[in-house]
């Protein structure tokens, strides 16, 4: 159950990665508006350098939802005994409804006034896939994902929430198509099989059927010459 608030509630209330060496490691976070009202939120953290949020500041409609994507950029060790002391923070306000969610004002989420900020925190914590060891050396493989995992976190920081998501339903199309290929080129052989079994045996009635008829015409030529009576002198 995620942390709730009078604008928001936030879910889950624990950032929870995957950790794995030299490889990005992804996070959703789902912002809900409990409210009315426009409310507008900003994510900060701890370690600016260490993540990357999308988007970082955004406003939602009342009653309505939006999903932050917190990407752990590749680490090249372990935290010691893979423990976080990361923190984040949501600060979340009403604003008016026609406030423009790609250009909220700077001053909106100052603590002036009787101007209400709510703010929850968050903890960071760190957890490995299954089969994973803290103390494995960085092999070539981890290389190799390592540059993956940085091509991918370029491509992510000019990104949108859409996009990453229309992105991996490509991926998920491609590997989808690559099955069916594979899969239709099975049926092809088996009928390209089929086919020449069907072929030979063609063949081979046919030339049962010419033979019988050969034999047919040779037998009734051999009556016709052993029945034709004996020419007189």
């Amino acid at each position: 159950m995620g942390g709730s608030g009078t604008l928001i509630s936030v879910y889950p209330d624990d950032l929870t990665f995957l950790f794995e060496l030299d490889k990005p490691c992804y996070c959703n976070l789902k912002v809900v508006n409990n409210s009315e009202h426009h409310v507008a939120f900003k994510v900060k953290t701890t370690s600016p350098r260490k993540y990357f949020v999308r988007p970082n500041a955004s406003i939602v409609q009342p009653w309505d939802s939006c999903t932050i994507t917190i990407t752990l950029q590749a680490q090249k060790e372990y935290p010691p005994d893979m423990q976080s002391k990361d923190k984040f923070l949501i600060q979340s306000t009403k604003v008016a409804a026609s406030t423009d969610m790609d250009e909220i004002p700077p001053d909106t989420f100052n603590k002036e006034g009787d101007k209400v900020i709510e703010e929850m925190k968050l903890r960071v914590v760190y957890t490995l896939p299954s089969g994973s060891s803290d103390d494995s050396g960085v092999t070539s493989s981890a290389n190799r994902s390592f540059r993956q995992g940085s091509d991918d976190l370029s491509m992510l920081k000019n990104a949108s929430i859409e996009e990453i998501q229309t992105i991996q339903r490509l991926k998920e199309e491609r590997d989808n198509n690559l099955q069916q290929n594979q899969q239709m080129q099975r049926e092809l052989d088996v009928l390209r099989r089929c086919r020449s079994r069907k072929g030979d045996m063609g063949f081979s009635l046919t030339f049962a059927a010419f033979a019988g008829i050969i034999g047919i015409l040779v037998g009734l030529l051999m009556s016709l010459i052993f029945s034709s009576p004996p020419a007189t002198a």
